[in-house]
């Protein structure tokens, strides 16, 4: 699979920007026919991220059906992201990295301390240690959402192999300072992320790198589209999601 070398070109004006320091998180709604580029500033970023529904939070996004339908193991472009009600959230437009973890999880508060130790606001304030459970579970209830709708995560930027014996490791070397992805809204999406170090990570320091986040609009949706095209549950993933925003709006 090849990264779209042109969509450097034809995104242009953000309509949003920020920059999320590592170890930090964050949540919006995206609307459908946007595209959210997430940029590695500094290189070796992990992005962990969750996606919902905007309207029907009890639709998220299912790891299982994105890889089977997909037949991968990571994600890249001209992959999609599905839901747990055959639509697609959004499609991989563009891809610099080109692997993307989505079956390694996310750390969790004993695992950070046991690998990194302990570090408290009172003692750190804003540099105290984090966790990606935490985080999301901290962005989850600013929606009405908690610990029963936490699901399998993505981990954008992070790239892990799997040996002949079946055995997960982490490529340190993967991640790039200025790679980016690009993800075009299939429909109004709750997307919550955090920038904690991948669970993985071999660095026994706390050390979570930032990222670029960006929004733009679509380019509008061409018949020979690469990412609808790359699968047939993709195309019809996509129909299903044409009908469901038709009839809701």
């Amino acid at each position: 699979m090849k990264a779209d070398a042109d969509m450097n070109c034809r995104l242009a004006n953000p309509i949003h920007e920020a920059t999320l320091p590592g170890g930090t998180m964050w949540s919006k709604v995206i609307g459908r026919g946007k595209v959210l580029r997430l940029t590695d500033i500094e290189g070796g970023v992990n992005v962990s991220t969750l996606f919902y529904n905007a309207c029907e939070k009890q639709e998220r996004y299912n790891m299982p059906d994105t890889l089977k339908g997909q037949h991968v193991f990571f994600l890249t472009f001209p992959l999609c992201i599905h839901s747990d009600m055959g639509r697609l959230f959004c499609s991989i437009v563009g891809d610099t990295a080109g692997w993307h973890d989505t079956v390694c999880g996310v750390s969790n508060r004993a695992m950070v301390a046991s690998k990194y130790g302990t570090r408290t606001y009172q003692e750190a304030h804003n540099g105290f240690y984090r966790n990606g459970r935490d985080c999301f579970l901290i962005e989850l209830a600013k929606w009405g959402l908690g610990e029963r709708d936490l699901v399998p995560n993505l981990n954008f930027f992070s790239k892990v192999v799997a040996d002949d014996e079946g055995g997960l490791h982490f490529d340190s070397g993967a991640a790039k300072a200025g790679s980016h992805i690009d993800l075009r809204m299939e429909m109004d999406t709750l997307v919550i992320l955090n920038t904690c170090q991948h669970p993985l990570d071999p660095n026994p320091e706390y050390a979570p790198k930032p990222v670029k986040l960006e929004v733009f609009p679509a380019e509008p949706l061409r018949p020979d589209d690469a990412c609808l095209r790359s699968r047939p549950e993709n195309l019809r993933a996509y129909q299903n999601t044409v009908i469901y925003n038709t009839l809701r709006f």
